[in-house]
């Protein structure tokens, strides 16, 4: 909404009109141990659900520094930058949870002044994080920093202070509402997730859909090839004879993900021993999480002439096993459990190797009740796949109604207007007023205290009997 369509009695100021912004103050080795240790948050510390205050580091802090950095009741603390740009500006408001508590510079504290309802500059200040406009502001590549002279010019929209609190306790109640919604639609898609896991452990055992398959227990070395990838090199930068080449980030479980290939150079014979082929399982080698480790997707064949990365491994099955049983049964958490104690090592990391696959045992049926329960398995993965859009697009519109429903806030249309409210340009008229006043008595205690120091300093006019004082003592004296 453009200012000139702003309600009666509303006004567009800068933040820095109606509120102290400040930065806070840089972390520095110097202060990591002293005689005034005190508590401090950093952008760690903020979260869209409010603060997360079970980790609050400390350091120095002088009387002076906890003067100006300490945060006080309605202060709100926004992250200043982030590599993420929707973690840019994201807000919280200290409600005085801890005693002298400070801020450190990764977060730019909004003091609001009389007559601006805490809650309502959090809920605006929220809605512009959310809908990326302090992403958009801010500078810095990789990691985007808002800064806190970007926040202080800041243009929002002021509404008269009743009608601040009236819009704070009806947008409480509608984001109530909608959070208590989209947790159900989170708890859901994790059963869902749950509902698949099942479906997956069912056809490793047999029994899925109450059927009674029997399987041996082979190696996979007895039931497929193994081998691995190409390792990137300079050499292989594609010149010449470049092909397709698939990377750990092209196979999530269960699925590839192919926006995008990059190319490397292939030498005489390379291709031919390396090409995927339809029904080849990539297998991550490697990862930090152990939920992660070894997750797989089979190759259908979508790029022509596509080899893989060192970090992949290939399963070829034979004869005796479908790829997409294969599969199914892979990503089994029943067969993850398995690959992850063969893939544990001192270190912590989780790593496989050829000769680590080879060794997994995985149930193998006839290639009749493979069929069976790959069939079973694929109806069952139609039923959640339907499931999850609903879910997706159902928060989806909870996203759009959100924001529909801060824009709305924003802009005077969430609810009826009273016109006997005090105008904001009045609240903000006695903001300014009140800081010339708070300006000018700064500055005559400044003067008074310079005038105590010159005084004291005075020195008392020599007799005649002490040598005459040298030309330059007065601006020692004065540090002039």
């Amino acid at each position: 909404m453009s200012k000139t369509e702003l309600p009666p009695g509303w006004c567009s100021v800068r933040l820095e009109e109606i509120a102290e912004v400040r930065l806070g103050r840089q972390r520095s080795p110097k202060n990591h141990a002293g005689e005034q240790m005190r508590p401090y948050l950093r952008a760690a510390n903020v979260d869209w659900n409010g603060l997360k205050l079970d980790d609050v580091k400390e350091m120095n802090f002088t009387d002076a520094e906890l003067e100006t950095y300490r945060l006080l009741p309605g202060d709100i603390v926004l992250g200043e930058a982030s590599g993420s740009p929707r973690e840019v500006g994201k807000p919280a408001l200290w409600n005085g949870q801890i005693d002298d508590c400070c801020f450190q510079n990764t977060l730019i504290r909004v003091r609001p002044e009389p007559g601006i309802e805490p809650q309502y500059l959090l809920l605006l200040l929220r809605y512009e994080a959310l809908r990326g406009a302090f992403a958009r502001g801010a500078r810095g590549v990789g990691i985007h920093h808002l800064g806190s002279a970007k926040l202080a010019s800041w243009s929002i929209s002021l509404p008269p202070l009743s009608e601040q609190r009236r819009i704070v306790e009806v947008l409480d109640d509608l984001i109530s509402r909608l959070d208590a919604a989209e947790e159900s639609i989170n708890r859901n898609l994790k059963r869902s997730n749950h509902a698949w896991s099942s479906v997956l452990n069912a056809v490793a055992r047999g029994d899925l859909n109450g059927r009674s398959v029997q399987a041996d227990l082979r190696l996979v070395s007895e039931v497929a090839e193994v081998s691995g990838g190409i390792q990137k090199q300079q050499k292989r930068r594609p010149v010449d004879n470049s092909f397709p080449f698939l990377r750990v980030v092209n196979v999530a479980r269960g699925k590839l993900q192919l926006d995008e290939i990059h190319q490397i150079e292939l030498f005489d014979g390379e291709l031919e021993r390396h090409k995927l082929e339809c029904g080849d399982l990539l297998v991550v080698e490697g990862n930090g999480s152990p939920d992660q480790i070894g997750r797989a997707a089979t190759w259908r064949g979508e790029v022509d002439n596509a080899v893989h990365q060192n970090h992949l491994i290939r399963v070829r099955p034979s004869g005796e096993i479908l790829p997409r049983y294969l599969e199914l049964v892979w990503n089994s958490p029943l067969v993850v459990d398995q690959l992850r104690e063969v893939a544990r090592s001192t270190s912590g990391l989780y790593t496989l190797s050829t000769a680590k696959v080879k060794s997994v045992k995985i149930p193998v049926p006839s290639v009749s009740d493979q069929k069976s329960l790959v069939e079973a398995a694929d109806a069952w993965e139609t039923s959640i796949d339907s499931a999850r859009e609903a879910l997706r697009a159902a928060k989806f519109r909870s996203h759009l109604l959100r924001q529909s429903t801060f824009r709305r806030a924003f802009s005077g249309s969430l609810i009826s207007q009273d016109p006997v409210y005090e105008p904001a340009s009045s609240i903000q008229e006695r903001i300014r007023v009140a800081r010339e006043q708070a300006g000018r008595r700064k500055s005559s205690r400044v003067r008074r205290a310079r005038t105590v120091k010159a005084s004291a300093g005075v020195m008392p006019a020599p007799s005649s009997a002490i040598e005459p004082i040298p030309s330059n003592a007065v601006q020692q004296e004065f540090e002039l």
